[in-house]
């Protein structure tokens, strides 16, 4: 009886848990709402933000300089915090900056910061330092002599182009820690800043920021190195602002701003309803399919389901992640492990009870037994979430940042929060085996036998991809179907009559039936305007268009503006996340290889991990589906559902290689584990497959080109984890044997 009243207490906890957590995500806290799912930070796709164009001061910049300062700029904005910003170029000499979320241009402006000059300048002789205010404790500089003069004297040592990067940092010595500004100078600055500091030791060098001076370090010795600290008493806001401060003047071009809006959302409220509905229909079948396969087990899993989706909310707000179309890319993967990890531990508890073991005994044996598996996978996947975070920018800072979140919540959901429910539901009296219901036994089939047959398949696929991209290659000049994210296009600002309030819907379909192209369009919210954008147009193309919009919706000539605009993925960007990746890969490769002391292991699974990439990159090849932000969010969500998966069957060739009878031989492992794993992989591939079919089903066109790739992924991540992962490394293992089973 003790016990069914220590289950049903547990039981009550949980569900006030459950109550406490969904509440907190729908309603928040406190007047602010904190926590909320109102308050989540949506980027542009979902909720708009602010617009702003800056125009470069110079006459006539190189398009280097330009690229140049597109690049900076992308890491000032991710800096900032706005990692889901769109950078672009728009005509030759203009950039443009789209912040999601925002809803004041002129705050944005503000904490974005002046795009001002940069100059490093000598103290002695040309400038003094002046104006010290006692009664505030502040240091005021004023120049003595015109700024032109300074310049004619050559007195500046260095301008934003000799600038490396600045960091915020700290050193401590002798039991005091100090705030400083870490600097790095490229090799042009290296010289000319060695050069002033060594003629210069004990003088002052004034850091001027768009003509005022933000510091005046003292030079203590000769920096030769290139690199140097400014020390000065700071806290460490100080130290950022001043760090952030010459990150921004580092600026290749000086910028000024041109025009600043409120925009909407691309994908409009209609598209946003219609996503919600398609998750909460995915979300729901999951709960429906966990309950009826696993029973009991399901039903606490459902449980720790919707508390993990509510502290998803909760974090997202808290933690202000801004979350867009690839962020929920980030957010589908870590369910999907989620789910699998469940499915994991509940296969391990039914085999238990399979071979005779109580139930509360295989309870406890089902988590043992699962841990590595579900720690490896979510480990290997976080290691790489973090690498993502760190190297790259942009759409794959904010894809890292929501699947590293989502890693560690549902890590914490599976192993904590299932493992009590379940319990509480034992000791409530659901003690009984026909609540955890069967195992079901994998008949072990000789996949290895057909190998050939699998790898031809592979084969097959990938080649229909490679003659896809060369078709595409002839036919359109492009061997994937590029969108206005990645080449860029043409873009127009129209200006409407009063009185007139054209919707996205309304506008895209003016583009399309006057031109026959697709558009994505930005209603502006402070004026009767909107921003179309669209692939290259031809004068003639343009002029059909400007003239329909007339035509149609009351306007005048001068009323649109047109410009080419670049992609939103630049090049830099396009390096960034391709090392990133690249790194990830190598990350992963080492931890397979230590935790499972086999090279073997390691080689096969970024093997499996790139024939899952390759595949999926057919899809985009032959469907002609828009590669755009979304494309890199996809690959990524293939490349840790991938490893995932991968990971899962190694655990169990790991295990079973422990326990190999002497008649066994690797074959026969390999068949086994497979086997073994056969139905984790089946059924967690429907349940992820759910959450994202039904985004394809009731999802809007942007959404489905998002989330039918992502299908194909899912299927090819359980036919790579079932006939492609296990018999690679029974190959690669002859040329890596010396592993701890031999």
């Amino acid at each position: 009886m003790n016990h069914k009243v220590k289950g049903l207490g547990k039981i009550v906890l949980t569900l006030v848990v459950l109550a406490a957590v969904l509440f907190v995500s729908l309603c928040g806290i406190g007047k602010n709402r904190k926590g909320s799912a109102d308050g989540i930070r949506l980027g542009l796709d979902l909720a708009g933000g602010v617009s702003i164009t800056y125009e470069a001061v110079k006459e006539n910049p190189t398009d280097e300089e330009m690229k140049d300062t597109l690049y900076k700029l992308r890491k000032r904005v991710d800096d900032s915090g706005q990692t889901e910003a769109d950078i672009y170029m728009e005509g030759e000499n203009r950039i443009n900056v789209d912040i999601p979320g925002a809803t004041d241009a002129e705050a944005t402006l503000k904490e974005l910061g002046r795009m001002g000059e940069l100059y490093f300048v000598l103290g002695t002789n040309n400038i003094q330092m002046v104006n010290y205010d006692e009664v505030t404790g502040e240091i005021e500089y004023a120049f003595l002599k015109s700024w032109e003069e300074i310049k004619e004297a050559g007195d500046i040592i260095l301008d934003g182009t000799d600038i490396q990067t600045a960091d915020a940092g700290w050193y401590s010595e002798y039991g005091r820690t100090e705030n400083i500004v870490n600097l790095t100078l490229n090799d042009a600055g290296r010289v000319k800043f060695a050069k002033a500091t060594t003629a210069h030791v004990g003088e002052e060098i004034a850091i001027v920021y768009d003509g005022e001076v933000v510091s005046a370090p003292t030079v203590q010795q000769p920096l030769t190195e290139g690199k140097a600290q400014i020390s000065g008493n700071f806290t460490a806001e100080q130290a950022s602002t001043l760090a952030t401060t010459i990150r921004v003047g580092a600026l290749p071009l000086e910028l000024k701003e041109l025009r600043s809006n409120v925009v909407g959302a691309t994908l409009g409220a209609e598209a946003i309803k219609t996503s919600l509905f398609a998750a909460a229909i995915g979300v729901i079948l999951v709960f429906i399919f966990m309950a009826i396969r696993y029973r009991l087990p399901g039903v606490a899993a459902d449980l720790a389901l919707a508390i993990y989706i509510g502290l998803m909310v909760i974090c997202l707000n808290l933690l202000e992640i801004t979350l867009t179309l690839p962020g929920l890319a980030g957010i589908i993967l870590s369910i999907g492990m989620a789910v699998d990890a469940n499915v994991i531990i509940f296969s391990r508890i039914q085999e238990e009870i399979g071979v005779g073991k109580t139930v509360k005994t295989s309870i406890k044996l089902g988590f043992s037994k699962a841990f590595s598996a579900i720690f490896d996978g979510n480990i290997t996947t976080l290691i790489a979430a973090v690498v993502l975070y760190i190297l790259g920018s942009g759409t794959v800072k904010g894809f890292a940042t929501t699947l590293a979140l989502g890693i560690i919540l549902s890590m914490f959901t599976a192993l904590f929060v299932t493992k009590f429910i379940l319990n509480a539901f034992y000791d409530a009296g659901f003690d009984k085996e026909k609540h955890f219901g069967q195992v079901v036994e994998g008949k072990v089939r000789n996949f290895v036998k057909h190998g050939k047959k699998y790898a031809l398949i592979s084969g097959v696929l990938i080649l229909v991809g490679v003659i896809g991209m060369v078709a595409g290659k002839v036919s359109s000049g492009e061997i994937l179907a590029y969108g206005l994210d990645f080449k860029g296009g043409t873009a127009m600002t129209v200006t409407f009559p009063e009185g007139t309030e054209p919707t996205i819907t309304d506008l895209e379909a003016a583009v399309q039936k006057s031109i026959g192209k697709s558009a994505v369009v930005n209603l502006v919210s402070d004026a009767n305007a909107a921003t179309i954008k669209t692939e290259e147009l031809k004068e003639e193309q343009r002029n059909v268009l400007t003239s329909y919009l007339v035509e149609n919706f009351g306007v005048t000539e001068d009323e649109i503006e047109m410009q080419s605009i670049s992609g939103t993925v630049s090049g830099e960007m396009k390096k960034d996340a391709i090392l990133a990746v690249a790194v990830a890969t190598v990350c992963m490769l080492i931890y397979i290889w230590l935790r499972f002391s086999n090279l073997a292991f390691a080689a096969s699974a970024v093997i499996a991990l790139l024939h899952d990439v390759l595949i999926v990159l057919a899809v985009y090849a032959v469907s002609r589906i828009s590669v755009g932000n979304t494309f890199i969010a996809c690959m990524l969500t293939i490349v840790g559902y991938s490893i995932n998966a991968t990971i899962v069957v190694f655990d169990r060739i790991r295990e079973n290689l422990k326990e190999r009878l002497k008649k066994e031989s690797y074959a026969d492992i390999v068949n086994k584990s497979i086997a073994q794993t056969f139905s984790r992989n089946i059924y967690t591939s429907l349940t992820t497959f759910f959450m994202v079919a039904a985004l394809v089903i009731f999802g809007v066109t942007s959404i489905r080109e998002f989330a039918l790739p992502l299908m194909a992924g899912i299927i090819c991540g359980a036919y790579s984890s079932i006939c492609i992962t296990g018999l690679l490394w029974l190959k690669l293992r002859e040329k890596f044997p010396e592993d701890e089973e031999e």
